[in-house]
């Protein structure tokens, strides 16, 4: 027989998630309309499964795991999902989180929600021609802005500086 006190427990954590799972819902930016729009099965057909968990269904990558963390040539970050420039390598800096980070997004490239996921108040970061989550920013960043632009690598595609002709 199932002890009535194990039921409960079980009942209120199922309820407690699917509360964080509600938390996590962003409807200003689901309400917002961005440049690029696609289906979810076009997305899906585009994105390998991981780059669409976090660009789309707002995920993110283990800390260590991403290749563009040891990325020091110069050139650009842009996004995963539309290839828009979101970084350049000008102010990338290694923050010791295990995510590539900035300092400054370029110009126009961004744009940002608030996040109630987990408990918790934070900034998410999102592609502002397609949408796509790319991760969140923080106050504790190094100057001459502050901020750390704390960004999943997946969600970014890199393209290095091509050699200036002399």
């Amino acid at each position: 027989m199932i002890d009535r006190r194990i039921l409960l427990a079980s009942a209120a954590g199922l309820f407690s998630f699917a509360g964080f799972r509600w938390l996590r819902a962003t409807p200003a930016k689901a309400a917002e309309k961005f440049e690029i729009e696609k289906t979810d099965a076009e997305w899906r057909a585009q994105l390998t499964p991981q780059q669409y968990e976090i660009l789309r269904k707002e995920g993110t990558e283990r800390p260590w795991s991403s290749p563009l963390l040891k990325e020091h040539r110069k050139g650009i970050f842009a996004c995963a999902g539309c290839d828009l420039p979101l970084f350049s390598s000008d102010t990338k800096f290694e923050s010791g989180t295990g995510w590539p980070s900035f300092y400054q997004p370029l110009e126009n490239a961004v744009g940002t929600t608030s996040d109630r996921s987990f408990g918790m108040v934070r900034t998410e970061v999102h592609c502002r021609r397609c949408g796509g989550h790319l991760g969140h920013v923080f106050d504790d960043g190094p100057k001459p802005t502050g901020l750390r632009y704390c960004m999943d690598g997946l969600a970014l595609v890199f393209h290095p500086a091509t050699p200036s002709a002399t």
